[in-house]
Protein backbone atom coordinates (compact mmCIF):
# COMPACT_ATOMS: atom_id res chain seq x y z
CA UNK A 1 0.00 0.00 0.00
CA UNK A 2 1.26 3.64 -1.11
CA UNK A 3 1.85 6.60 1.65
CA UNK A 4 -1.18 8.85 1.44
CA UNK A 5 -0.16 12.28 -0.84
CA UNK A 6 -1.91 14.75 1.40
CA UNK A 7 -0.21 13.52 4.88
CA UNK A 8 1.30 16.58 6.51
CA UNK A 9 4.17 15.95 8.49
CA UNK A 10 4.89 19.14 9.83
CA UNK A 11 1.20 19.90 11.15
CA UNK A 12 1.51 16.48 12.25
CA UNK A 13 4.70 17.06 14.37
CA UNK A 14 3.66 20.74 15.84
CA UNK A 15 -0.20 19.00 16.49
CA UNK A 16 1.02 16.05 18.51
CA UNK A 17 4.15 17.47 19.95
CA UNK A 18 1.95 19.89 21.92
CA UNK A 19 -0.16 17.24 22.70
CA UNK A 20 2.53 15.60 24.68
CA UNK A 21 4.01 19.00 26.04
CA UNK A 22 1.08 19.53 27.72
CA UNK A 23 0.39 16.12 28.91
CA UNK A 24 4.24 16.17 30.42
CA UNK A 25 2.97 19.20 32.69
CA UNK A 26 0.25 17.97 33.82
CA UNK A 27 1.28 14.52 34.62
CA UNK A 28 4.63 16.80 36.34
CA UNK A 29 2.21 19.56 37.77
CA UNK A 30 0.54 16.47 39.88
CA UNK A 31 3.62 16.81 42.17
CA UNK A 32 4.03 20.94 42.41
CA UNK A 33 3.28 21.74 46.15
CA UNK A 34 3.49 17.92 47.56
CA UNK A 35 7.28 17.69 47.29
CA UNK A 36 10.18 19.80 48.70
CA UNK A 37 9.81 23.07 45.84
CA UNK A 38 13.74 22.70 45.02
CA UNK A 39 13.09 19.06 43.73
CA UNK A 40 10.42 19.85 41.73
CA UNK A 41 11.99 23.14 40.34
CA UNK A 42 14.97 20.84 39.35
CA UNK A 43 12.87 18.04 37.69
CA UNK A 44 10.26 20.73 35.86
CA UNK A 45 13.74 22.53 34.62
CA UNK A 46 14.58 19.31 32.66
CA UNK A 47 11.44 17.60 31.59
CA UNK A 48 9.83 20.89 30.31
CA UNK A 49 12.64 22.24 28.05
CA UNK A 50 11.48 21.40 25.07
CA UNK A 51 13.52 19.00 22.76
CA UNK A 52 12.59 16.63 19.90
CA UNK A 53 10.11 14.79 22.35
CA UNK A 54 11.12 11.93 20.21
CA UNK A 55 10.23 9.00 22.33
CA UNK A 56 6.60 10.15 23.27
CA UNK A 57 5.99 11.15 19.33
CA UNK A 58 6.89 7.51 18.48
CA UNK A 59 4.22 6.04 21.42
CA UNK A 60 1.66 8.02 19.19
CA UNK A 61 2.75 7.57 15.52
CA UNK A 62 2.98 4.04 16.97
CA UNK A 63 -0.83 3.71 18.57
CA UNK A 64 -1.89 5.75 15.70
CA UNK A 65 -0.38 3.14 13.27
CA UNK A 66 -3.15 0.37 15.13
CA UNK A 67 -5.91 2.17 15.16
CA UNK A 68 -5.27 4.05 18.52
CA UNK A 69 -5.47 7.77 19.39
CA UNK A 70 -2.96 10.11 21.51
CA UNK A 71 -5.35 10.07 24.75
CA UNK A 72 -5.72 8.20 27.77
CA UNK A 73 -3.46 5.19 28.51
CA UNK A 74 -0.98 5.84 25.30
CA UNK A 75 -0.29 9.14 26.65
CA UNK A 76 0.21 7.55 30.00
CA UNK A 77 2.70 5.09 28.58
CA UNK A 78 4.29 8.28 26.16
CA UNK A 79 4.55 10.39 29.10
CA UNK A 80 6.37 7.42 31.10
CA UNK A 81 8.76 7.02 28.48
CA UNK A 82 9.72 10.71 28.62
CA UNK A 83 10.27 10.64 32.30
CA UNK A 84 12.08 8.20 32.07
CA UNK A 85 14.41 9.50 28.78
CA UNK A 86 14.96 13.10 31.16
CA UNK A 87 16.02 10.97 34.30
CA UNK A 88 18.51 9.41 32.04
CA UNK A 89 19.64 12.50 30.05
CA UNK A 90 20.20 14.83 33.85
CA UNK A 91 22.54 11.63 35.05
CA UNK A 92 24.20 11.47 31.77
CA UNK A 93 25.39 15.02 32.03
CA UNK A 94 26.77 14.22 35.54
CA UNK A 95 30.44 14.80 36.25
CA UNK A 96 30.96 10.82 37.16
CA UNK A 97 29.31 10.11 33.14
CA UNK A 98 29.79 12.38 30.72
CA UNK A 99 30.19 16.06 32.62
CA UNK A 100 28.35 18.29 30.25
CA UNK A 101 28.08 21.84 30.72
CA UNK A 102 25.14 21.86 28.30
CA UNK A 103 21.88 20.17 27.49
CA UNK A 104 19.20 22.06 24.91
CA UNK A 105 21.15 25.21 24.96
CA UNK A 106 20.74 25.88 28.40
CA UNK A 107 23.02 24.74 31.15
CA UNK A 108 22.89 21.35 32.51
CA UNK A 109 20.59 20.26 35.88
CA UNK A 110 23.39 20.23 38.45
CA UNK A 111 25.04 23.84 36.96
CA UNK A 112 21.87 24.98 38.51
CA UNK A 113 20.43 22.45 41.23
CA UNK A 114 24.20 21.20 42.35
CA UNK A 115 24.53 17.34 41.95
CA UNK A 116 23.06 16.23 44.75
CA UNK A 117 19.46 17.37 43.62
CA UNK A 118 20.17 17.15 39.65
CA UNK A 119 20.49 13.12 40.87
CA UNK A 120 17.49 13.09 43.18
CA UNK A 121 15.62 14.91 40.39
CA UNK A 122 16.55 12.14 38.39
CA UNK A 123 15.83 9.49 40.55
CA UNK A 124 12.32 10.94 40.72
CA UNK A 125 11.22 11.27 37.44
CA UNK A 126 12.43 7.43 37.18
CA UNK A 127 10.02 6.94 39.78
CA UNK A 128 7.24 8.69 39.41
CA UNK A 129 7.33 7.23 35.55
CA UNK A 130 6.21 4.03 36.53
CA UNK A 131 3.84 5.40 39.59
CA UNK A 132 2.21 6.99 36.18
CA UNK A 133 1.81 3.86 34.07
CA UNK A 134 0.39 2.23 36.99
CA UNK A 135 -2.51 4.66 38.21
CA UNK A 136 -5.53 3.19 36.50
CA UNK A 137 -7.56 -0.31 35.82
CA UNK A 138 -6.10 -1.45 32.25
CA UNK A 139 -4.63 -5.48 32.57
CA UNK A 140 -2.30 -4.49 29.97
CA UNK A 141 -0.68 -1.43 32.49
CA UNK A 142 1.18 -4.29 34.54
CA UNK A 143 2.50 -5.68 30.69
CA UNK A 144 3.45 -1.63 29.57
CA UNK A 145 5.39 -1.79 33.58
CA UNK A 146 7.53 -4.86 32.26
CA UNK A 147 8.29 -3.67 28.97
CA UNK A 148 9.55 -0.22 30.17
CA UNK A 149 11.16 -1.77 33.11
CA UNK A 150 13.46 -3.93 30.47
CA UNK A 151 14.17 -1.33 28.07
CA UNK A 152 15.43 1.09 30.93
CA UNK A 153 16.99 -1.40 33.12
CA UNK A 154 20.30 -3.27 33.32
CA UNK A 155 19.10 -5.48 29.97
CA UNK A 156 18.66 -1.99 28.14
CA UNK A 157 19.64 1.49 28.86
CA UNK A 158 21.12 1.18 32.19
CA UNK A 159 23.22 -1.39 30.37
CA UNK A 160 24.36 0.19 27.83
CA UNK A 161 25.60 3.29 30.07
CA UNK A 162 27.50 1.08 31.69
CA UNK A 163 29.28 0.14 28.43
CA UNK A 164 29.54 4.25 27.80
CA UNK A 165 31.57 4.24 30.72
CA UNK A 166 34.41 1.82 30.16
CA UNK A 167 37.42 3.29 29.83
CA UNK A 168 39.29 2.03 27.53
CA UNK A 169 36.56 1.69 24.73
CA UNK A 170 36.93 -1.13 22.70
CA UNK A 171 37.56 -0.14 19.37
CA UNK A 172 35.37 -2.39 17.44
CA UNK A 173 31.99 -1.94 15.49
CA UNK A 174 30.57 -5.17 17.06
CA UNK A 175 30.71 -3.29 20.66
CA UNK A 176 29.92 0.33 19.35
CA UNK A 177 26.72 -1.05 17.60
CA UNK A 178 25.85 -3.53 21.25
CA UNK A 179 26.05 -0.28 23.08
CA UNK A 180 24.25 1.72 21.34
CA UNK A 181 21.49 -0.91 20.90
CA UNK A 182 21.16 -1.01 24.93
CA UNK A 183 21.83 2.58 25.69
CA UNK A 184 19.91 4.55 22.72
CA UNK A 185 17.90 2.13 20.87
CA UNK A 186 16.04 -0.07 23.79
CA UNK A 187 14.37 3.38 25.12
CA UNK A 188 13.40 4.05 21.37
CA UNK A 189 12.10 0.75 20.27
CA UNK A 190 10.25 0.53 23.29
CA UNK A 191 8.76 3.89 22.83
CA UNK A 192 7.13 2.19 19.21
CA UNK A 193 6.23 -1.07 21.07
CA UNK A 194 4.73 0.09 24.47
CA UNK A 195 2.43 2.61 22.28
CA UNK A 196 1.14 0.18 19.96
CA UNK A 197 0.68 -2.32 22.48
CA UNK A 198 -1.21 0.68 24.81
CA UNK A 199 -3.53 1.17 21.67
CA UNK A 200 -4.25 -2.59 21.54
CA UNK A 201 -2.49 -4.43 19.12
CA UNK A 202 -1.51 -7.72 18.50
CA UNK A 203 1.92 -9.78 19.25
CA UNK A 204 2.81 -9.31 15.64
CA UNK A 205 2.21 -5.78 15.42
CA UNK A 206 3.83 -4.78 18.52
CA UNK A 207 7.12 -7.23 17.30
CA UNK A 208 6.99 -5.17 14.13
CA UNK A 209 7.15 -1.61 15.76
CA UNK A 210 10.24 -3.36 18.05
CA UNK A 211 11.83 -3.70 14.72
CA UNK A 212 11.67 -0.31 13.62
CA UNK A 213 12.27 0.97 17.02
CA UNK A 214 15.80 -0.88 17.11
CA UNK A 215 16.94 -0.39 13.86
CA UNK A 216 15.86 4.13 13.88
CA UNK A 217 17.35 3.72 17.34
CA UNK A 218 21.02 3.09 15.63
CA UNK A 219 20.35 5.43 12.28
CA UNK A 220 19.41 8.12 15.22
CA UNK A 221 22.75 7.51 16.98
CA UNK A 222 25.05 7.19 14.19
CA UNK A 223 23.58 10.54 13.12
CA UNK A 224 24.54 11.92 16.36
CA UNK A 225 28.06 10.60 15.76
CA UNK A 226 28.53 12.74 12.59
CA UNK A 227 26.60 15.64 13.90
CA UNK A 228 29.14 15.50 17.08
CA UNK A 229 32.09 15.87 14.55
CA UNK A 230 30.16 18.90 11.80
CA UNK A 231 26.76 19.68 13.39
CA UNK A 232 25.86 23.02 14.15
CA UNK A 233 26.35 24.11 18.06
CA UNK A 234 23.62 26.66 18.22
CA UNK A 235 21.15 24.37 16.66
CA UNK A 236 22.04 21.21 19.05
CA UNK A 237 21.94 23.02 21.88
CA UNK A 238 25.80 21.30 22.94
CA UNK A 239 29.27 21.66 22.10
CA UNK A 240 30.76 19.50 19.77
CA UNK A 241 33.62 17.16 19.37
CA UNK A 242 32.91 15.75 23.07
CA UNK A 243 32.89 12.39 22.14
CA UNK A 244 36.60 12.66 19.83
CA UNK A 245 37.99 14.73 23.32
CA UNK A 246 36.58 11.72 25.89
CA UNK A 247 38.14 8.92 23.54
CA UNK A 248 35.12 7.98 22.89
CA UNK A 249 34.41 5.61 19.62
CA UNK A 250 32.17 6.57 16.90
CA UNK A 251 30.31 5.32 13.68
CA UNK A 252 32.36 7.54 12.22
CA UNK A 253 35.87 7.15 12.99
CA UNK A 254 35.44 3.57 12.28
CA UNK A 255 33.49 3.53 8.90
CA UNK A 256 34.47 7.10 7.63
CA UNK A 257 31.60 9.72 6.99
CA UNK A 258 30.32 8.93 3.89
CA UNK A 259 29.96 5.26 4.72
CA UNK A 260 28.19 6.06 8.29
CA UNK A 261 25.68 8.10 6.76
CA UNK A 262 24.64 5.10 4.32
CA UNK A 263 24.55 2.92 7.08
CA UNK A 264 22.19 5.80 8.77
CA UNK A 265 19.94 5.54 5.78
CA UNK A 266 20.11 1.62 5.50
CA UNK A 267 19.34 0.88 9.31
CA UNK A 268 16.04 4.10 8.35
CA UNK A 269 15.16 2.15 5.18
CA UNK A 270 15.20 -1.15 6.91
CA UNK A 271 12.89 0.29 10.14
CA UNK A 272 10.33 1.55 7.78
CA UNK A 273 10.13 -1.58 6.02
CA UNK A 274 8.83 -3.28 9.28
CA UNK A 275 5.78 -0.71 9.19
CA UNK A 276 4.60 -0.30 5.64
CA UNK A 277 2.24 -2.97 5.80
CA UNK A 278 0.44 -0.63 8.36
CA UNK A 279 0.51 1.90 5.76
CA UNK A 280 -1.95 4.56 5.32
CA UNK A 281 -1.92 5.09 9.26
CA UNK A 282 1.80 4.10 9.60
CA UNK A 283 2.82 7.19 7.49
CA UNK A 284 3.78 9.38 10.55
CA UNK A 285 6.67 6.44 11.62
CA UNK A 286 7.64 6.71 8.14
CA UNK A 287 8.52 9.86 7.91
CA UNK A 288 10.32 9.83 11.35
CA UNK A 289 12.33 7.66 9.98
CA UNK A 290 13.11 10.19 6.93
CA UNK A 291 13.44 13.21 9.56
CA UNK A 292 15.81 11.27 11.62
CA UNK A 293 18.80 10.74 8.77
CA UNK A 294 18.30 13.90 7.40
CA UNK A 295 17.76 16.46 10.25
CA UNK A 296 20.59 18.84 11.42
CA UNK A 297 19.97 19.08 15.13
Amino acid sequence: MSEPETFDFKAWLQDRRAIAEVALEDALGAYKGKVPSHLYDSMEYSLLAGGKRLRPLLAIAAAEAVGGRAEGLVMDFACAVEFVHTYSLIHDDLPSMDDDDLRRGRPTNHKVFGEATAVLAGDALLTEAFALLSQGTEAVRVRLVGMLTQAAGSLGMVGGQADDVRVPWPKSLEFLEELHLRKTGALIAVACAGGARAAGAGDMQVAAMQDYGYHLGLAFQICDDLMDLAGDPKKMGKTKGTDARKGKTTFPALLGNEASLRRARAEAGVAKAAVEPLLPASVALLRIADWAVERDH
